[in-house]
């Protein structure tokens, strides 16, 4: 890198920030490109899945339910209880890791094409500004005038529809949580009945818009712990968004563009140093300087770039995906010591998790001696009265269920006879265990219990039998 050329200030600060400490607001020119269209169509994707995910119903379950508070949740359609929690942070796990592993092959390109945060900033609300308020040099022309009638009815009206936007946006993330039968049932009643709820979207919408309003770029930089954690994550051989330094420096660095001039005879690189790559940035930082903390390899610098070299006749790719040591040495990408681990293991939780997810019982039992409760006897018989918690995980009803015993001889009475339980719900009860003194071997026998609907074995559990000693 051409340290002459710029004294690395840039890495004692952040381009947010000014050198007094104020705030310096980005105003980014608009993107285009190939790579800008491809975002675009990730992101729309990405966005219609968020949208509607809420509302899909897969045999009658809501596609995706994190229910907190009444600890209900669906993932995929499949309905997940408090006692599958294992499941959960195995799979927080696998995602941590496939981030990790992706981080030190690709960079950042999780920030660019698939954060909510870049999603929403870039191709919702940065959209918008582009269209009310036009590009670049009109947005600092607008922010820098007095408030005009024309500033307030621009700033007005997109202020207007921001709030529009986090509103809906609130909404939607509470059908994450609440369920969207709920949410629904709250829109179409009286608001006065629910002002608790509403008092709650309002907070959410009023956090939404300050984010997407001023607080902006900020996120990525100051408060995600993401970005920092790609300047331990990151090496030489990671694909990043980069300046092709060698290329683009030359002998004597960069230099606006002359016609009919020789560059290579006068030791110039290709950067014509026209600062497009800067301008179109949307965290304000000159890719040129090499990787940096704000960076979100969101790939409007590659587009820019690409333009102009098209535009002077050189070739494309100055800017492009590549790791230090394809710029300086040559070296294409390889899977080394630290990727192969990597990968192992994401590979074995995967497996595991994949396994377990197999291997998950459609029906959880529970059978527990009620506490306090001695057993009783007759003349031949030895009786214990238990609960039980049958959680059915499937997305049918279970009809006619009942509880016997498989290990032993006896009888297992259930208070209220057979019952249902039906899909996604719990079913508590108590039954009685009866088995004759003649049948058990010790004090603290050991019984096999099948759960039964319609007649068919679906579980089978365990507990103990406290009986007199021999």
């Amino acid at each position: 890198m051409n340290v002459s050329q710029d004294k690395e200030h840039f890495r004692d600060s952040i381009g947010t920030i000014t050198d007094d400490g104020k705030r310096n607001h980005i105003f980014p020119k608009k993107p285009k490109g190939k790579f800008t269209n491809y975002r675009t169509y990730v992101s729309w994707f990405l966005l219609l899945q968020l949208i509607f995910a809420p509302f899909i119903k897969v045999n009658g379950n809501q596609f995706i339910l994190l229910n907190v508070m009444e600890r209900k949740f669906n993932i995929f359609g499949q309905p997940f209880w408090p006692q599958d929690f294992h499941l959960l942070v195995l799979s927080m796990l696998v995602g941590i890791v496939f981030i990790i592993l992706f981080t030190v092959i690709f960079g950042r390109i999780f920030c660019g094409w698939m954060c909510p945060q870049t999603i929403f900033m870039e191709m919702i609300f940065r959209k918008i500004e582009f269209w009310i308020e036009g590009d670049r040099g009109k947005q600092i022309r607008l922010d820098k005038q007095p408030w005009t009638a024309e500033k307030i009815r621009k700033k007005g009206l997109k202020w207007f529809i921001f709030f529009l936007i986090s509103f809906i946006l609130s909404n939607v993330f509470l059908a994450y949580f609440i369920g969207s039968d709920v949410l629904l049932q709250y829109i179409t009643d009286n608001p006065l009945n629910h002002v608790g709820i509403l008092l709650k979207l309002l907070v959410f919408t009023l956090i939404f818009f300050f984010v997407f309003a001023w607080f902006r770029e900020q996120v990525c930089i100051i408060v995600c712990p993401y970005g920092r954690l790609q300047g331990v994550l990151l090496d030489r051989k990671s694909i990043v968004v980069a300046y092709d330094h060698k290329r683009g420096e030359d002998k004597n660095g960069r230099k606006i563009i002359r016609k009919n001039e020789d560059r290579a005879a006068l030791g110039h690189g290709d950067c014509i140093d026209c600062n497009q790559c800067v301008v179109v940035c949307p965290t304000g930082i000159d890719i040129r300087n090499g990787t940096q903390l704000e960076c979100v390899n969101c790939t409007v610098c590659i587009d820019a770039c690409d333009e102009i070299m098209d535009k002077i006749g050189f070739e494309k790719g100055l800017i492009r995906y590549a790791s230090e040591d394809d710029i300086t040495e040559g070296k294409k990408f390889k899977f080394d010591t630290r990727i192969k681990a990597y990968t192992a293991v994401l590979t074995i939780l995967v497996t595991v998790l994949v396994t377990l997810l197999f291997l998950r019982a459609d029906i959880e039992a529970t059978i527990l001696r009620l506490p306090g409760q001695m057993f009783t006897t007759t003349e031949d018989v030895v009786s214990n009265i238990y609960t039980f918690k049958l959680i059915n995980k499937t997305v049918n009803d279970l009809e006619n269920v009942e509880i016997k015993l498989i290990s032993h001889n006896g009888e297992i009475k259930m208070v209220g006879g057979k019952s249902n339980v039906l899909k996604g719900s719990l079913k508590e009860g108590t039954i009685f265990i009866e088995i004759e003194k003649k049948d058990l071997t010790s004090s603290k026998e050991k019984l096999k219990i099948g759960i039964y609907a319609d007649g068919k074995l679906i579980e089978t559990t365990s507990t103990n039998f406290p009986g007199p000693i021999k």
